[in-house]
């Protein structure tokens, strides 16, 4: 039986979480790619959740599909709006058997929980056991978002955090952090280092959907956006060293 009181726990002395929740888009997952996977990305941040798996950390997982099939863009382009919401969450379901795989080569048990039941390919989401799959030390990565069209992987996100009585939720991006504008295209834009949940709205920096935001502000589950492409820049947050922005 899961322990349910478990935010009572102390965390590893050398992190400031004992569990928490990686949201990681599709895309980060292409490299240089125009779509699809690169193996070498999906190894190389697989070695990133091994290391903070090693520290004492309970790591969950949501992953978007955006690298293979985005639900808005095939709307916009005419196909009804929840057919296209439920192919974007088959494809988070690919993206989540190919990070499992490559977490498992990488020597760390890891179950993929689906929304969307599918017995053939993985589990069923149930809220118990994927918190008994983290209290054994496994990844648990969750598929397939919340399981009803018209909520984004962020939504699902922030609403597995809250159900798995997560310490943080942690926002892989390609930048170290959130911005005033994208810095890619805006050498002007400012970085910040703190933000409250009502700035990240009333100034829509589109950190993540609203949704995501006002949930994980009612939930008091503070959320940490890093660069997954830095090396070693997630267990370097798990100890209260890496360069993110806080959202709390």
């Amino acid at each position: 039986m899961p322990n349910l009181a478990r935010k009572n726990e102390m965390p590893n002395p050398k992190t400031k979480y004992k569990r928490v929740l990686l949201k990681l888009s599709g895309e980060a997952l292409m490299g240089g790619r125009d779509y699809g996977l690169d193996p070498e990305v999906v190894a190389r941040v697989a070695e990133e959740v091994k290391s903070v798996i090693d520290m004492g950390v309970e790591v969950c997982a949501v992953i978007g599909g955006g690298n293979i099939f985005r639900g808005v863009s095939g709307a916009a382009q005419g196909m009804d709006r929840a057919t296209a919401d439920y192919m974007g969450m088959l494809a988070t379901v690919i993206n989540a058997l190919a990070m499992q795989n490559a977490l498992e080569k990488a020597g760390v048990p890891t179950r993929v929980l689906s929304a969307i039941p599918m017995s053939s390919v993985c589990e069923p989401y149930i809220r118990r056991r994927a918190m008994r799959h983290m209290e054994k030390g496994r990844a648990v990565i969750f598929a397939a978002g919340t399981g009803n069209p018209f909520f984004t992987t962020d939504s699902a996100a922030a609403l597995r955090a809250s159900e798995m009585q997560c310490d943080a939720l942690l926002k892989a991006t390609k930048v170290d952090g959130v911005y005033s504008a994208d810095p890619t295209k805006d050498k002007s834009a400012t970085r910040y280092d703190k933000l409250s949940y009502l700035d990240v709205l009333a100034q829509d920096l589109q950190v993540m959907d609203t949704s995501a935001i006002s949930l994980a502000r009612q939930s008091h589950i503070p959320i940490l956006v890093f660069s997954i492409f830095d090396h070693g820049a997630f267990a370097n947050v798990m100890q209260g060293k890496g360069k993110c922005t806080i959202i709390e």
